[in-house]
């Protein structure tokens, strides 16, 4: 990473890249012309129909990338996946890159885009960042569609007899408009619409109800896009279409669940999101090919990329380096319990990336505010205060080794961290058990920066992984939510409010009791308390609320309050963003 100012831009750089054509990318991977669905030049989707041809070549190496808890900028998970898969390609080995495609609601906020930063980018990266092949903007239309249904039905069926209803071949759910789930979606962080009312004006206007708006990736159906698998497009889309199905939006009057199928839209939604179901094809600033597909949020849904993305690299290439959001309590867990469940897939190797600027903040460091200068501690040689953050790095390293995986920690390198910090890091990673502990200058240098942490991970790769999940999906759902509780978070107990015992009883009377389970909390801490730095103990979690995913196929329980609709700052980052005299877009970050 490079505090100086003279250092270019990320959109300084990846304007200057020589990006290849896509073809090119795609034919160096092993794909044939006729199963890349170009978009331009620069991007395409390749058809799932190329798992037919290329299922039975070997697997290659499957690598998870995930963190310490972070601060609110990020601690470079992305930039480090990138720079790793570079300097794999450095080492002569074909490395793949699948990582999630970002909303656009952080793009223009304040964290700005996802595609890596410095020399260890996704190319082209406002291509990347905006609209890339429409999967968001189909996603959004299918789950918009479905709010549209609901409404519709509730409000015909408010002036229909039963008698007209069947004469048109429908039944009468009895829509209980104080338990519908769905809400409506939109790419945008816009807080004045996380409440709202529909259905104002007259009586031809619909009925009214309160309501409200989530940021796209929320949805169940981006949710449902990286869970999909199958060997083929066919088959995808079959699972894609039963997982539709399966959605619960509401409940009738009587309580009985109302899904997708009961509305009749089912079907519609799926044909609206078919095309997603082809991964998207970019590529790194060296050439190296990276798969960007589906987007669920971590905090909220399980945090991962795509089966099928991951599924489609792994018959292609040497190495598959993929990443789960925030820290390794989150979306490497999520990606071992949930992904890894549903693929049958075993990761290889895990790498950890730590900061030095984001230990100080678990050893006690003033706060980090996005938007707002560093306090000077985290620029200036602090090793007490970094020695008493290490403890988040130990945790992390132990839940990682918890699932019988070797760890690699990646040091992301910053120019103000002095090289007795570095080397605390290590010598700490070590003793935690992780096989090895290496620090990455990516940003600055690409594949070259990280040419040492990919001889790590390489080692790391041929040591045996003895992967197991950390809970069997028989147990009991507060066993599981106890297990996660306790030996992830450090908890020592977990409170259910009566709603949250209520739901659990619900769930498993109704046969759902057998779902793994995907924890809805902060980011910012192990535990539920954004505030609780370090690694906690002896705390108690309370659960307030249990919600199901049914079509995704997952529960999750609600610790805290979870924001679904981020809001915009004083001062967001699309106020930077432009295009010049010449066409190019300015500003993006």
């Amino acid at each position: 990473m490079s505090l100086d100012p003279s250092f270019p831009s990320d959109l300084e750089i990846a304007g200057t890249a020589k990006v290849k054509p896509i073809m090119e990318i795609a034919l160096d991977v092993g794909l044939e012309e006729s199963e890349v669905i170009p978009y331009g030049d620069t991007k395409a989707k390749i058809h799932l129909d190329a798992l037919k041809r290329i299922g039975s070549n070997p697997k290659g190496k499957y690598v998870d990338v995930t963190a310490v808890t972070p601060t609110p900028l990020g601690e470079g998970k992305t930039t480090t996946t990138i720079g790793l898969v570079q300097g794999l390609g450095a080492l002569g080995h074909r490395s793949i890159a699948c990582v999630r495609q970002p909303s656009m609601g952080p793009t223009f906020g304040i964290k700005g885009g996802a595609a890596g930063g410095g020399y260890s980018q996704v190319v082209p990266m406002d291509e990347f960042n905006l609209h890339l092949t429409g999967d968001i903007h189909a996603i959004t239309v299918a789950h918009n569609l479905v709010a549209a249904a609901i409404d519709a039905r509730w409000y015909h069926e408010g002036r229909l007899t039963d008698a007209s209803l069947a004469e048109l071949g429908l039944k009468r759910l009895s829509i209980d408009p104080y338990k519908i789930n769905w809400r409506r979606v939109v790419d945008v962080n816009d807080r004045a619409l996380r409440n709202i009312v529909v259905g104002l004006g007259g009586s031809a206007d619909g009925r009214p109800r309160e309501s409200g708006y989530d940021i796209t990736a929320t949805s169940e159906l981006m949710a449902i896009l990286a869970l999909v698998d199958g060997a083929d497009h066919a088959s995808a889309l079959k699972n894609l279409r039963d997982r539709c199905g399966r959605v619960v939006v509401a409940s009738a009057k009587d309580g009985t669940p109302i899904t997708l199928e009961d509305l009749d839209v089912a079907g519609a939604v799926a044909v609206l999101m078919r095309e997603t179901l082809h991964p998207n094809l970019m590529q790194t600033l060296e050439g190296q090919a990276v798969f960007v597909h589906a987007g669920p949020f971590a905090n909220i849904a399980h945090g991962n990329s795509s089966i099928l993305a991951d599924r489609m690299a792994l018959h292609l290439g040497d190495y598959v380096v993929t990443e789960s959001g925030f820290g390794a309590d989150m979306g490497m867990e999520k990606f071992f319990d949930i992904k890894c469940r549903v693929s049958g897939l075993k990761p290889d190797c895990v790498v950890m990336v730590a900061t030095v600027r984001a230990l100080k903040t678990h050893g006690g460091g003033p706060k980090v505010v996005a938007g707002r200068p560093l306090d000077p501690v985290y620029t200036k040689e602090n090793l007490p205060l970094l020695r008493a953050g290490m403890v988040n790095l130990k945790s992390h390293i132990a839940t990682a080794l918890s699932f019988g995986v070797p760890v690699v920690v990646a040091i992301n390198r910053f120019p103000t961290d002095s090289q007795h910090e570095l080397d605390l890091i290590k010598e700490i990673a070590l003793a935690a058990g992780a096989m090895a502990a290496v620090t990455a200058n990516h940003h600055a240098q690409g594949g070259e920066g990280a040419r040492d942490l990919a001889e790590a991970v390489v080692e790391a790769c041929d040591q045996p992984s003895n992967f197991n999940y950390l809970y069997p999906l028989e147990q009991p759902i507060k066993t599981k939510i106890d297990t996660i509780a306790k030996e992830v978070y450090g908890a020592a107990d977990v409170e259910y409010s009566l709603r949250a015992e209520r739901q659990i009883a619900d769930f498993e009377k109704a046969g759902f009791g057998h779902l793994p389970i995907s924890m809805a909390k902060t980011h910012l801490s192990i535990s539920h308390d954004p505030t609780l730095k370090g690694a906690p103990k002896d705390f108690t979690i309370p659960v307030r609320e249990v919600r199901a995913a049914i079509g995704a196929g997952f529960i999750y329980p609600l610790l805290g309050e979870i924001r679904t609709m981020p809001g915009l700052g004083t001062k967001p980052a699309y106020m930077q963003v432009d295009i010049d005299e010449e066409g190019n877009v300015v500003g993006l970050s």
